[in-house]
């Protein structure tokens, strides 16, 4: 993952890799944009002091990657819940393949030097399940769908419980907001009858 401001890019989203490739820069952003600002936020007139220290980057990049693998959950379910109503018939296979095409999005990066290999592999567990539970219900409006991840978010944050936990209602509202942005750039940039048929071709 590069800095966040690279991330939202218009390419269009029509074949496979295309979804993978907007799936991972679209939860980079969310992961990487909330652990920073909060971060900078929180720190106050101390950012630059709390930004120079070396242990505070180095516990920075381990939340970013651990919210990496949550954001890549809220991305998926948002990306399919837009293609759900379209797919009818093929929806089973179109989940089937967004939920590949996200792990994917996870297996390009290697265990991350902040992680150690048995958290990177949880993590991965982890996001296969948020995967898995797609399917068992009806769409959820997309600013519904951080509700059962945010907890997760909030705990990756670099910042002392005590202080993060002032903060939970704040930090959901960014989930919220910020994940309705990225259903509407997928729904301007896919084309979503082209994506069913790649994704369903097998």
């Amino acid at each position: 993952m590069g800095f966040f401001d690279m991330f939202r890019r218009g390419q269009p989203v029509a074949t496979r890799t295309e979804l993978t490739d907007f799936i991972d820069a679209q939860a980079a952003f969310l992961a990487q944009k909330g652990m920073f600002e909060y971060s900078r936020a929180r720190a106050g007139v101390f950012g630059n002091i709390l930004f120079d220290d070396k242990s505070f980057l180095a516990e920075l990049e381990r939340a970013r990657w651990i919210a990496f693998a949550v954001t890549l959950g809220m991305v998926a379910e948002a990306v399919e819940g837009e293609m759900r109503p379209a797919a009818g018939g093929r929806s089973a296979a179109v989940r089937a393949a967004v939920h590949a095409a996200t792990l994917e999005g996870f297996d390009r990066y290697p265990v991350p030097a902040s992680l150690d290999p048995e958290v990177w592999a949880r993590l991965r567990e982890t996001l296969d399940h948020d995967l898995a539970l797609m399917g068992l219900h009806p769409i959820k409006r997309v600013m519904d769908i951080p509700a059962r991840f945010v907890d997760r978010y909030l705990a990756a944050m670099p910042i002392h419980e005590k202080l993060r936990a002032k903060d939970d209602v704040a930090i959901h509202n960014f989930l919220k907001t910020n994940l309705c942005h990225t259903h509407e750039a997928f729904s301007k940039r896919a084309d979503i009858p082209a994506l069913i048929k790649v994704l369903t071709a097998a």
